[in-house]
């Protein structure tokens, strides 16, 4: 990692936080994408203490909404000469159905849109500095879900931890189709479940949502523990022409049936395509 670039949303606390620390400390320069400017501070203070020679950046974004998604994005590619490593790590829960200033909901939104929107804006420099890495932070709270079309943004029956499994199986399809569409270019992309880590995870979820998933925390994995398949996707040489994977615990295991429907992952894509405005 020495000398490479890596851009990383949700690293001001949890498990991006710790992946970037230690991506930081096997050499790489960090441009961190975060929402809250005393958390990006404090991020920023402790990537320079790791590698005060590193050049690390930060940009500041609300990444529910598609115009600051386009924004960051483009400001990141006209900045960076080359970006080497991608990780779209930010995302919460919603104990009640919130809806973002584009009419999305605000899980779907910042969970599986920013993915998409950031991907696609930084996508020439990364095909640019290839071979270059996409790495998806999704989750095993996919098993069990199912995919519904005419329900993607949980419209109907909306219930928080349903609509949280629904984004991060939307984020092992988009991977897939991302993957599929990036085949012989030298970018790979893969998805990760890192465990139940105890994290700043639904603090602010609101409801119930927040003393339950507080409670469950004491059995959760330490932050450390979590980031390791991270930090491995990002970094090591094992998995330099894998793409299109599903990992847990630094070893590709299959996702839910839903998750590997090639014709699904084509759909989202183009759904998505269309909510953000790009030719599908």
């Amino acid at each position: 990692m020495q000398g490479k670039t890596v851009v990383i949303t949700g690293a001001t606390s949890g498990i991006g936080q710790i992946a970037a620390a230690r991506l930081a400390q096997m050499g790489a320069r960090i441009v961190v994408i975060a929402r809250s400017k005393s958390r990006g501070a404090a991020a920023m203070a402790q990537l320079r203490a790791i590698a005060p020679h590193a050049v690390h950046a930060i940009h500041y974004a609300d990444l529910s909404e598609i115009s600051e998604m386009k924004r960051v994005a483009s400001d990141i590619a006209n900045e960076e000469p080359r970006i080497d490593v991608l990780i779209n790590n930010a995302g919460a829960m919603f104990a009640n159905r919130r809806v973002t200033r584009d009419g999305l909901e605000c899980t779907f939104a910042l969970n599986h849109m920013a993915y998409f929107v950031l991907t696609e804006g930084l996508r020439a420099k990364l095909l640019a500095s290839a071979p270059a890495r996409i790495v998806n932070t999704a989750s095993g709270a996919h098993q069990g879900v199912r995919l519904n079309f005419g329900n993607l943004q949980s419209a109907h029956n909306y219930g928080a931890v349903k609509a949280y499994g629904r984004s991060k199986l939307y984020n092992i399809l988009f991977t897939r189709e991302l993957a599929r569409s990036l085949k012989g270019t030298g970018v790979t992309a893969n998805c990760l479940h890192p465990g139940f880590v105890a994290t700043r995870f639904a603090d602010e979820a609101g409801g119930f949502i927040a003393p339950f998933i507080g409670l469950a925390k004491f059995f959760a994995l330490p932050p450390e523990k979590g980031a390791e398949t991270l930090v491995y996707l990002a970094s090591s040489p094992q998995v330099a022409e894998i793409t299109g994977a599903y990992f847990y615990q630094c070893r590709p295991v299959p996702p839910s049936p839903d998750a590997e429907s090639d014709g699904a992952a084509a759909l989202l894509w183009k759904r998505s395509a269309e909510l953000a405005g790009f030719p599908s």
